[in-house]
């Protein structure tokens, strides 16, 4: 579905919402708009408990740009969202994300992507991070998740040589959770989502916040430990033992 405004837009079908990029003509340059609209979204998938799944996508030949080069570093609203908001807001969508990387990656659209908890791209795509060449300091949340996502190392030679690296080399980085042709992209995000989908709900997202808060160094052990006794009382676990007992698979309800 596309937008004539170029704002992102949200399907959703089944337990799967996808937000798409939609500005191809710009290879999905990120506009300040774009980021309150992509804010709104986000809160739209957390508001629907049928949800279980968000794919991130974009329309065309390139992932996104990243944030539009003009447009940094000048003065905002108070009350509009700035890029790091967005991205840390990706990396706490209630339910796992993926990002489907059908070409380049470059700029905040690194951070963007990973945000996400998994991400699959496609052989020929390639990933810049140009904030050295550009004089611009990144902001501490996206440097925060590049070192725990990728390391110390990976991180210092991506944001500081910000060389051009090619999709085999980021797959290597564990930059890419996957990489398939690009006429396999779809269907591999497809089945990943419907995996991630049919499992059972309250698991899946407790264990997908704990893991987060464990890489950033701030997780709340008395919080996990809570939200698992909780996973550990629910239907959902009760249904998952008959499930493997009766050699089915399990009908999970979130509760």
């Amino acid at each position: 579905m596309s937008d004539a405004s170029g704002l992102p837009t949200l399907t959703v079908e089944g337990h799967r919402a996808t937000i798409r990029l939609n500005r191809p003509a710009v290879h999905n340059r990120i506009e300040p708009d774009d980021i309150t609209e992509i804010m709104r979204l986000f809160d739209t998938v957390d508001a629907d408990p049928a949800l279980r799944v968000l794919v991130l996508a974009a329309a065309g030949k390139s992932f996104s740009s990243g944030f539009h080069i003009q447009a940094i570093g000048q003065d905002r609203d108070a009350a509009t969202p700035g890029f790091d908001l967005m991205t840390k807001r990706m990396e706490r969508v209630r339910v796992p994300t993926i990002a489907a990387l059908n070409g380049g990656v470059y700029g905040g659209a690194t951070d963007l992507a990973l945000g996400c908890d998994f991400r699959i791209g496609v052989t020929g795509m390639a990933l810049r991070m140009p904030a050295a060449a550009l004089g611009l300091h990144y902001y501490p949340g996206g440097m925060q998740r590049y070192v725990s996502r990728l390391g110390l190392d990976t991180a210092k030679r991506l944001f500081l040589l910000a060389e051009r690296i090619e999709a085999e080399e980021l797959l290597r980085l564990g930059f890419l959770t996957e990489l398939v042709a690009p006429d396999a992209l779809m269907a591999t995000v497809d089945a990943r989502a419907a995996t991630l989908a049919a499992h059972a709900p309250l698991a899946v997202q407790g264990m997908k916040k704990a893991l987060n808060d464990i890489a950033r160094g701030d997780a709340d052990l008395a919080e996990i430990t809570a939200r698992a006794s909780a996973a550990g009382r629910s239907s959902d676990l009760q249904e998952g033992r008959r499930a493997w007992m009766e050699k089915r698979a399990p009908n999970f309800t979130g509760a």
